[in-house]
């Protein structure tokens, strides 16, 4: 079958736009013929440290799925992608939902663990990740740094014929006072972050099917006051086989955009031995110290700034309107 993986540009907690820029790249896969279209995690509000983004949580019924079902219904596709989730027990999850090509919702999972500043936004799920697609279509549904644990492939081996998802990875700070090191370390990450879906791959021995985020980013960083981050994500779009096989790639360079590709869904012997450890890739120092602190930070944010907050309950009629006015 035909896959499209979007690449996505994102304006930081900017629902309405982003459904906007969403919808045009499904409308251009769609015209490319895919069958299926992947967005990425955050595709209704982007990602960074934003006090917004607390205010940007919506239903599980409410605009973001309701794109998704539109978009599958309007091309005859197959839909999937998450966002940021507010659920009837008062919490934010980051919920990746699979749409069948008649607007029905084949299934739904939650991020296991929420990456560094995301912890402010919302809380970790415990489901395991696999989805009933098309006419029983064993889906395993994977997000950003699940990609980089070894519990993923503990829960997804032997149970999947496809794995669906993606990301948006964020860079090493570029204004750090040892420019030279600061490029080493970007240079390790973004060889990371290209290399996740690959050794999903050959890990699960299924292909991978991975939607990105790409552009500049500049926010705040978690109590450092007066030190903005600034830098850009990794972009990396993505379609590999079931051997780790790249079928098509787009670097974030390219800017946003789309990879298409033809794949066979079904499993064959894995390459990728999977110890017990907790990581399939090292994160490195920096990472790892962000991780920490970042984590016990957003725990807390969480709790005080976006766990019971209203909603965004607009329509998707609702926010396009508001997309369309001129600014």
């Amino acid at each position: 079958m035909r896959i499209a993986a979007v690449q996505l540009e994102a304006a930081r907690a900017d629902v309405a736009e982003n459904l906007r820029r969403c919808a045009a790249l499904v409308d251009e896969a769609a015209a490319a013929g895919a069958e299926w279209v992947v967005l990425p995690e955050f595709f209704t509000t982007g990602m960074g440290f934003d006090p917004a983004m607390a205010d940007a949580a919506m239903p599980p019924d409410g605009a973001g799925l309701q794109l998704l079902q539109e978009l599958a219904r309007r091309h005859g596709v197959v839909m999937g992608g998450s966002f940021l989730c507010r659920d009837a027990d008062g919490h934010n999850r980051n919920a990746f939902f699979l749409v069948d090509a008649d607007g029905t919702v084949l299934g739904r999972h939650d991020k296991d663990l929420a990456t560094m500043w995301e912890s402010c936004y919302y809380t970790g799920g415990e489901d395991p990740g696999v989805l009933a697609g098309p006419d029983g279509l064993p889906v395993g549904a994977a997000v950003c740094w699940e990609l980089m644990r070894t519990q993923t492939v503990h829960r997804l081996r032997d149970r999947v014929d496809l794995l669906v998802g993606g990301s948006a990875w964020w860079s090493i700070p570029e204004q750090w006072p040892v420019r030279r090191l600061a490029r080493k370390l970007e240079a390790a990450n973004a060889r990371t972050a290209a290399a996740v879906a690959p050794a999903m791959a050959r890990a699960l021995g299924v292909p991978v099917v991975h939607a990105a985020h790409c552009g500049a980013i500049t926010c705040d960083v978690p109590m450092v006051p007066g030190l903005p981050y600034r830098g850009h994500f990794q972009g990396g779009a993505a379609i590999v086989d079931a051997r780790g096989g790249l079928l098509a790639w787009r670097p974030a360079a390219a800017g946003p955009g789309i990879v298409v590709a033809d794949v066979e869904p079904g499993r064959v012997a894995p390459t990728l031995e999977v110890t017990d450890g907790y990581w399939l890739h090292p994160r490195g120092a920096v990472p790892a110290a962000f991780w920490s602190y970042q984590r016990a930070h957003g725990r807390r944010w969480y709790e005080r700034n976006a766990r019971g907050r209203p909603a965004e309950t607009r329509t998707l009629d609702e926010l396009l309107g508001a997309a369309r006015q001129p600014a």
